[in-house]
């Protein structure tokens, strides 16, 4: 049965099985089936930060065996549409600038129809994208148009980043108001994980259909689509929503404190919220810790080959003292740090935000930035002293934090604007991501450059960095500190909420029937096991292959 239902925006909803109404919970539900299918959408488009594995195959798609190089009098956009020569590498990680910019422009531009239209259907459309885009740059392989690959999962596939990434922060906080951190630092976890598993399996697939006459990408683009797609469709048809009033047992909302408290039990409107000092305090608090992380991702191994060379394998040399085999060995131990540090990264998503949840959202911020300070500008001490044990471990932590300021802001939105649009708010926010993810390279790779070009060792080349990146976080922090509770006059009255809620569909009689204050969870189901056997399988085989590549780092 389909039934029109207008809304006050002038889109239509229908009753189908997409149909935001159809998501809604019935009484007994165990809300412990909807993490993993927030999981089963973030670990596939987390493979974002993988893409990197297929840079050196795509860089002699021609050659085969080694690349082809272009004309060095042919232009840029020759090059795009040129089919006898080998894309740059240089070209090839445009995609990743675009993936990022891309997410952090969808949320935002999509985050108030992800509330209106539910995530379930925000799960699919962005299943469609990333799988469709992968499927686009498949064929760009195979013609050998760089542009191909660029619109196909650059911009399509950004699309579905965006969406997959927020379609179940306001799920999961409406599931777990009485663990906001650790219910999207759950769901956060996957995107940072995504890697872990697909980066692997693509090198498995690349080699399994690599002929003397191609290197295998654009069939393990096509394989990935169809991995992704299913896994995806299940995380999407598995989003649930509770009904209205729904609260876990035994819980109750914290008492507001005469306005004074960091979190609210009202909500501000979309509209309303990212015009707000806090809204824009909390941006810069995401853009400072993401810049500072960001930059040193994409730099740790060469940074940790640079600064200790032949130490790594005992032998007392410079990096450009050694030969080329040494090099090579030194590049598989700074595999293993990149592998450990990514561990860190996801690990830290669950832990810190998890923490937040018993020192406050504003606390956690302060250790990120604080603590961050201190370890970043103790960096350059640790090179000089050749303590790798040091160096390591201040990098672990340091990724952690990074990886936990993303799980954690949701909650912090969360308990500043109310629960009604966090989802579309948090879209708004990654707008942050977008431009840290420009900055911190930028910023990280020219200095470097800079400094090497003015005759510092290499061993000594990201000491300045190291020291504007701490600085970094102070501004941070200082932003963090000017946080306050948002003014009640900003608040949704409660005839704004009432037309809100029929905007959204949720005075559909199918929203309110069964509407119980205290659910009746199914504390065993045989569900609940399996769908999260079906994550933690293949993420357990991501976790042991990164595992054994951070081995290397300890021998």
């Amino acid at each position: 049965m389909s039934v029109a239902i207008a809304h006050g925006s002038g889109t239509q909803g229908t009753m189908g099985f997409l149909a935001k109404e159809r998501t809604v919970a019935q009484t007994g539900f165990n809300r412990w089936l909807v993490p993993p299918a927030a999981l089963a959408i973030h670990l596939c488009i987390g493979m974002a930060y993988g893409f990197s594995v297929f840079w050196l195959p795509l860089s002699r798609a021609v050659g085969i065996t080694g690349p082809v190089a272009c004309p060095k009098d042919m232009s840029f956009f020759e090059e795009m549409v040129a089919t006898g020569c080998d894309w740059k590498i240089s070209m090839l990680g445009w995609m990743f600038t675009l993936f990022f910019v891309v997410l952090g422009s969808s949320a935002a531009l999509w985050g108030g129809w992800l509330e209106r239209v539910g995530p379930r259907k925000a799960g699919v459309v962005s299943a469609l994208c990333w799988s469709g885009g992968l499927v686009i740059s498949a064929f760009g392989v195979m013609v050998h148009q760089i542009w191909l690959l660029w619109l196909g999962s650059g911009i399509i596939g950004g699309i579905g980043l965006g969406l997959g990434y927020i379609s179940p922060v306001s799920t999961l906080i409406k599931w777990f108001p009485d663990r906001r951190g650790m219910a999207t630092g759950m769901a956060i976890m996957g995107f940072g994980g995504g890697a872990m598993i697909g980066a692997p399996l693509a090198d498995i697939l690349m080699r399994y259909f690599a002929t003397p006459t191609s290197v295998g990408v654009w069939q393990t683009f096509l394989c990935l689509a169809a991995i992704y797609f299913v896994f995806m469709m299940a995380g999407a048809m598995g989003y649930r929503i509770p009904a209205p009033n729904w609260k876990p047992a035994g819980w109750h909302p914290p008492a507001n404190n005469g306005g004074k408290s960091m979190i609210t039990n009202n909500h501000v409107h979309l509209d309303v919220a990212w015009k707000t000092r806090q809204f824009w305090l909390v941006w810069g608090v995401l853009c400072l810790n993401v810049t500072a992380g960001i930059g040193i991702i994409g730099m740790a191994s060469p940074l940790l080959q640079e600064v200790f060379g032949g130490k790594l394998i005992g032998i007392d040399a410079t990096f450009t003292q050694l030969t080329a085999a040494q090099k090579g060995q030194i590049a598989a131990i700074a595999a293993g740090f990149t592998g450990l540090i990514s561990l860190f990264n996801i690990g830290g998503r669950f832990f810190w935000a998890s923490l937040s949840d018993r020192i406050g959202r504003k606390a956690t911020y302060y250790t990120f930035f604080l603590l961050g300070f201190l370890l970043y500008a103790s960096i350059p001490w640790t090179s000089q002293t050749g303590s790798l044990a040091l160096f390591v471990a201040f990098f672990c932590i340091i990724l952690s934090m990074y990886g936990g300021g993303f799980a954690t802001v949701p909650a912090y939105l969360a308990d500043m604007f109310g629960t009604r649009m966090v989802g579309a708010i948090h879209g708004r926010l990654l707008t942050a991501w977008s431009t840290a993810g420009i900055l911190g390279p930028v910023l990280v790779n020219y200095i470097r450059e800079y400094q090497l070009d003015h005759g510092v060792a290499r061993a000594e080349a990201y000491s300045v960095t190291m020291y504007i990146l701490a600085g970094l976080l102070l501004l941070g922090a200082l932003c963090n500190f000017l946080v306050t509770p948002v003014a009640k006059q900003h608040h949704m009255t409660p005839d704004q909420l009432i037309d809100e809620k029929k905007m959204a569909d949720d005075t559909h009689p199918h929203f309110i029937e069964d509407n119980i204050a205290v659910a009746r969870e199914i504390r065993h189901s045989t569900w609940v096991t399996l769908a999260w056997l079906a994550i933690w399988v293949p993420l357990g085989w991501g976790i042991w292959i990164t595992l054994q590549k951070a081995l290397v780092l300890f021998r």
